[in-house]
């Protein structure tokens, strides 16, 4: 090791240099040098066998290893080796003090070290008031950045402040900021005191501004972490309690199988979400919270529905027209409707489609169609009465602040078969009733359109569910009292009544089979002969469907059952007698022989939510002054029939050889029996037409014949609905005869063969073709009949 003797000596102009990497060095600073170049020990051995003086300049490139002229900043700083130490690598360590800027004039040699001539930079004195204040404030910020964090020690602080002269103060600055080479450079390269005060707080104050953000974002990541080590420690006294009470295990292993299941269940990311929110709540709550309970229920009711889960559909035409036709006898233009249905939805691929809904008489077999429906597709079946629903929670359930609040019926639904894509059956979607809870029919808007169910949301839930790839069908006996909006979003399918030889078809091959087998009978023991099956269809029966068909069924199977128990094991035969004998007297007998020779009595036709029916009009005469009474139950569009009834015969009096002034000196009562059923319509006209007529003329109406149409003042006769379910009343009722409007001929193209084939048909187009065709002779006087006009 050497060591310099004399520190002081004079400055020479010629001197060896050591390029420097990544280093700059300021007059009156002190700093290790580590030499490993060549060049660069040489020029230090020579430095320390001469006045120990050598030219450290900065590279401009800290990667060159050969620097060059042209590699090298032109300002420099002399510095003065105190100590060398050479290094058993080959490389040696030596201590250098800055001692003066120096500017490169010449260089003298490149080989075998660099040695160059030099110029030292002489520095004025400046001791003015601005740069005082100028050094203060320089220092002050110098401070500031200690105490923002900047690793400064508190004697180079003090040092700093103890220093007089404006450029080693910015020298002494400079050096301890850890500014980059090229910015230190910049300071060392300006010569004027002021320049390097302002260029050395230029630095400051850009190490400032980054050491005051850094500060505030370690005090937001301070309060990040405090919060988090605060609620985990608190997360920790509460493990540390529950362990004191036993119920640590249970509680957290119920936490962990709510997330388990929340992951598993397929939710989507919004609704995962809110229930892992619902997860971290209950983890909080203490275990007696009676919230806890609310919580449960309805993270049970989020992770149990099928969010993903769907039955897969194996959709063949051909089995699924199998299967219509073993569960359904006739219905030929509803299965055809479904299978074109069925058809569209194979091909397109297409959930969204129309919501079919069958509207028909009770007992034809609406619900069973929708049945069929899901075994043909392979699905589920859900089946929702809706009859006297009344309340808009039923459907869209309730929301959690209540008490015992539930979801709907179509969520609970839903739930219950685990897949998204059940058939869901809504029955009865006419009997839904309004009152102050709300109107069902309204929520059910969203449900039934396809535009708008793929993000249903239930007031309970509180979160959309797809309910698109749910195939919704919905059943109605009355089209006319379902809201008109609703209505809209329906596609409806007309399931008509049966005839007596279809449901003699369902009794035999449906209906008594299973009643024999629901009572443990075999057709050994209890055999329905083709007499009995009608005999219980014409006389016990009287209905559109086949409901009470097989409970009358059933009735004679009963009493078999019953007679079997007490011994009894005789074969019976099921005919007309066995019938009697049984079920007891005729319950309806044919409707023809309520009727005969009674003038001013009519049967008309009308269609109601059972179906077609017989409606008689009655009408009789009494002293009086013209006044025209009507009772039954009567609707103002029936009553405006009536009148209009009553003023057409009026004004054909002379034609049908009446005294014009009839009415004045009698009172007319136009009555219709069930009066506890309310009536409405205009398709009695004709019926009150006729039976004025025939009471006035005294002449009985035929038996059986039956008829419906409106009729206007000018003699017309009007179209009206529903000759499909008339026409089958009337052949149920036993007419021979049907009077109908000659526009609702298109109609007829509905009704089935065998009923055309039975009725005469008689089509008007106006009311002077009915009276030939229906009057019997007068009871008194001559037949009438209407002379051409």
């Amino acid at each position: 090791m050497s060591t310099a003797d004399d520190m002081k000596d004079p400055i020479p102009e010629v001197m060896p240099l050591i390029p420097l990497r990544d280093l700059v060095l300021f007059p009156n600073l002190v700093v290790p040098l580590f030499v490993g170049r060549e060049k660069s020990i040489v020029a230090l051995e020579e430095a320390m066998r001469g006045d120990h003086h050598v030219a450290l300049v900065a590279q401009l490139l800290p990667d060159t290893q050969e620097p060059g002229v042209a590699d090298l900043h032109v300002v420099g700083c002399v510095g003065t080796v105190l100590q060398e130490l050479k290094l058993p690598d080959g490389t040696a360590k030596a201590l250098v003090e800055g001692v003066a800027r120096m500017r490169i004039v010449e260089f003298v040699s490149m080989e075998p070290y660099m040695q160059v001539r030099v110029e030292v930079v002489e520095e004025a004195a400046t001791s003015d008031l601005e740069t005082t204040a100028l050094m203060r404030a320089l220092v002050g910020d110098f401070e500031k950045a200690a105490e923002l964090g900047k690793p400064i020690p508190q004697e180079v602080l003090m040092a700093a402040g103890a220093i007089e002269e404006p450029g080693r103060l910015a020298d002494f600055i400079a050096f301890h900021l850890n500014l980059k080479s090229e910015e230190k450079q910049v300071v060392l390269e300006a010569i004027e005191p002021r320049d390097r005060l302002d260029k050395a707080s230029l630095f400051l104050h850009k190490e400032l501004q980054i050491l005051e953000l850094g500060s505030k974002i370690q005090n937001r990541v301070k309060e990040s972490m405090s919060a988090s080590q605060r609620e985990y420690f608190l997360r920790e006294q509460l493990k540390a309690i529950q362990q004191e009470l036993g119920s640590y295990d249970e509680v957290q292993a119920e936490m962990d199988e709510y997330r388990s299941k929340i992951a598993d269940a397929g939710m989507p990311e919004a609704v995962e979400e809110k229930a892992l929110k619902e997860v971290g709540r209950l983890e909080k709550m203490p275990s007696a919270a009676a919230e806890t309970g609310v919580i449960r229920t309805y993270l049970d009711w989020l992770v149990g529905l099928p969010w993903t889960t769907e039955d897969d559909e194996k959709l063949d035409l051909v089995e699924a027209k199998r299967i219509l036709d073993e569960d359904h006898y006739g219905l030929e233009k509803v299965k055809e409707r479904i299978l074109e249905y069925l058809a569209v939805h194979k091909l397109t691929n297409a959930q969204r489609g129309p919501i079919l809904c069958f509207v028909g008489p009770p007992g034809v077999g609406k619900t069973s169609i929708g049945k069929s429906i899901a075994r043909s597709l392979g699905r589920k079946f859900i089946r929702m009465s809706l009859g006297g629903v009344r309340d808009e929670a039923e459907i869209r359930g309730h929301r959690r602040t209540y008490v015992g609040a539930l979801p709907g019926r179509i969520i609970q639904s839903i739930s219950t078969v685990h897949t998204r894509n059940p058939v869901f059956m809504m029955d009865e979607i006419d009997k839904v009733g309004v009152d102050f809870r709300g109107d069902p029919t309204s929520a059910l808007l969203e449900v039934l359109d396809p535009e708008q169910n793929f993000a249903f949301q239930d007031h309970y839930l509180d979160v959309p569910l797809d309910l698109s790839q749910t195939m919704f069908l919905a059943t109605a006996n009355d089209r006319s009292t379902i809201p008109q909006a609703l209505y809209d979003r329906l596609e409806v399918i007309e399931v008509p009544g049966y005839t007596r030889a279809e449901k003699f078809h369902i009794a035999k091959d449906f209906l008594v089979p299973k009643q024999l087998e629901q009572h443990g009978l075999t057709d050994e023991r209890l055999d329905f002969t083709d007499e009995g099956i009608y005999t219980i269809i014409d006389y016990y029966t009287r209905e559109a469907g086949v409901r009470g068909l097989e409970r009358q069924v059933a009735a004679v199977c009963r009493q078999k059952t019953m007679r079997l128990a007490e011994g009894d094991d005789v074969a019976t035969q099921v005919t007309r007698d066995t019938c009697e004998s049984i079920l007891g007297p005729y319950v309806h007998r044919p409707q023809v022989a309520e009727r005969r020779g009674s003038p001013g009595v009519v049967a008309g036709l009308s269609v109601t939510p059972a179906g077609g029916d017989i409606l008689f009009v009655e009408c009789t005469k009494m002293p009086g002054k013209g006044q025209i009474i009507l009772t039954g139950n009567m609707k103002s569009v029936m009553q405006e029939s009536a009148n209009t009834a009553v003023s057409f015969v009026r004004s054909k009096a002379e034609r049908l050889m009446l005294d014009p002034d009839w009415l004045k000196n009698i009172d007319l009562h136009l009555h219709l029996p069930k009066g506890g059923v309310p009536k409405d319509g205009p398709s009695a006209g004709v019926t009150m037409f006729t039976a004025v007529a025939s009471l006035l003329l005294n002449a009985p109406v035929k038996p059986d014949v039956a008829m419906t149409g409106e009729i206007s003042l000018r003699g017309k006769v009007l179209p009206v609905g529903g000759i499909k379910e008339k026409l089958l009343a009337a052949h149920r009722a036993g007419m021979k005869e049907v009077l109908m409007p000659k526009q609702n001929e298109r109609d007829l193209d509905e009704v089935p063969k065998e009923i055309k084939d039975d009725l005469s048909i008689h089509l008007l187009s106006t009311m002077d073709q009915i009276l030939p065709l229906v009057l019997l002779p007068p009871l008194v006087g001559e037949r009438p009949s209407l002379p051409p006009e």
